[in-house]
């Protein structure tokens, strides 16, 4: 289907709904929070001085523009043209900084104390604890117990700047349950507490939110491509989707441009038809989680059905409304790699390439071969993170590849 078609757009209506997707499910002490959040963001987010402050940080603090590299030996092999948008070379190594920044600059026009934060594979932690000791606020971060036992570089990293680091222990102790601890925690610090959500998930404005704090991803790859290749459209945009905070970032300004194919890339665990996978697209229905309406993992009377991942970043029963209407609308075109498929790409590529990627982003490598590329496609691979905090999965698995 073409955009122009069905006039898509990146922004959801006055109600905060995607299509169908979307909207604020929240409980009544929440309801003011969430009140004004969504009757202030737009008007901060247009304030000059805030845009100054914001537009300084993310050069000087987080490094930007990030690169956008031409991968010359992965090209050769796959008989295309492959950019990397490296968010990788963001500070603290992955994109997740772009949302912090954006949000703790807006959490103290709002006038609060107090920041919590959910995170899987801990980038989100890392990122919202490194703003909050720049800006001197308390930092409480939920951790599943299961990802802080596969991610600990990244709980050290929490810790070491400040942060109370809080394991989830219920479920399957990872994502989703980190998630469900701290809105429990807001319901109870509902007036001095900014809950700083890290994908485009939530209730209205969150997904807004945190998709256009990450649109400077897709903003910069136009200028860039341009420089490369005279022009700004790339014909693919490949990303990895758990919730989906990069994905969002990466298609943001190509939504509307129906030549670009939008490729998200979902973690199929062990196989989609496992048992042991975080597919939503192939395995989701319609319902509510966290906040919003959207697709979901979930059994026929509504209980969550746990997802897996080796990638603990993906490791997420759905995905953002924004994806599930892109899904669903034939935009967007989402495709899944197993665990063992992200492996064997992020060696792939850090020995094409001698970037060590983050096996989040070693989904979107791994479909690349199945996408017909031509020598004449430029396509643009989201490089969401580097693959530090992944060093020990590596290292498990370093003779089979």
């Amino acid at each position: 289907m073409k955009a122009q078609s069905l006039n898509i757009t990146p922004n959801p209506d006055a109600q905060g709904y995607y299509g169908r997707f979307g909207g604020a499910y929240v409980p009544e002490m929440l309801h003011r929070n969430v009140e004004e959040l969504r009757t202030r963001y737009v008007e901060i987010l247009e304030d000059q001085s805030f845009r100054k402050e914001m537009d300084a940080l993310l050069r000087d603090y987080v490094g930007r523009p990030t690169p956008l590299y031409y991968a010359a030996r992965l090209s050769s092999k796959l008989g295309t043209n492959i950019y990397l948008k490296r968010e990788d070379l963001c500070h603290t190594g992955a994109h997740k900084i772009n949302n912090t920044i954006g949000q703790i600059l807006l959490a103290q026009r709002l006038q609060k104390t107090r920041i919590i934060a959910e995170t899987g594979a801990g980038q989100h932690g890392v990122a919202t604890a490194t703003v909050c000791a720049l800006m001197g606020m308390e930092c409480v971060v939920y951790m599943g117990e299961k990802d802080i036992q596969r991610q600990a570089p990244n709980v050290a990293r929490m810790r070491m700047l400040g942060a109370t680091v809080v394991p989830a222990t219920s479920g399957s102790k990872t994502l989703k349950d980190a998630t469900n601890e701290a809105i429990r925690d807001w319901i109870n610090h509902p007036n001095d507490t900014h809950y700083i959500i890290g994908s485009v998930v939530g209730p209205h404005p969150y997904p807004d939110l945190v998709a256009r704090f990450q649109s400077v991803i897709s903003a910069e790859m136009r200028s860039q491509l341009e420089e490369h290749t005279g022009s700004e459209l790339p014909t693919h945009v490949v990303a990895c989707v758990g919730g989906g905070s990069n994905a969002a970032g990466a298609f943001y300004h190509f939504i509307a441009e129906p030549s670009v194919d939008l490729v998200a890339v979902e973690a199929a665990g062990l196989g989609v038809d496992s048992g042991k996978s975080a597919a939503t697209t192939r395995l989701g229905t319609e319902g509510i989680l966290h906040g919003s309406r959207s697709l979901l993992m979930q059994t026929a009377d509504g209980q969550v059905v746990e997802p897996h991942s080796i990638s603990a970043g993906l490791d997420y029963p759905g995905i953002g409304p924004m994806h599930a209407h892109l899904f669903e609308s034939g935009r967007g075109r989402f495709e899944s790699a197993t665990d063992e498929e992200a492996l064997q790409a992020s060696f792939e590529v850090a020995r094409l390439e001698g970037i060590i990627p983050a096996l989040e982003t070693g989904h979107a490598f791994a479909v690349l071969p199945r996408l017909g590329l031509t020598q004449s496609d430029r396509v643009v691979v989201c490089l969401s993170g580097r693959g530090d905090k992944d060093l020990a999965t590596y290292m498990e698995r370093m003779s089979d590849f």
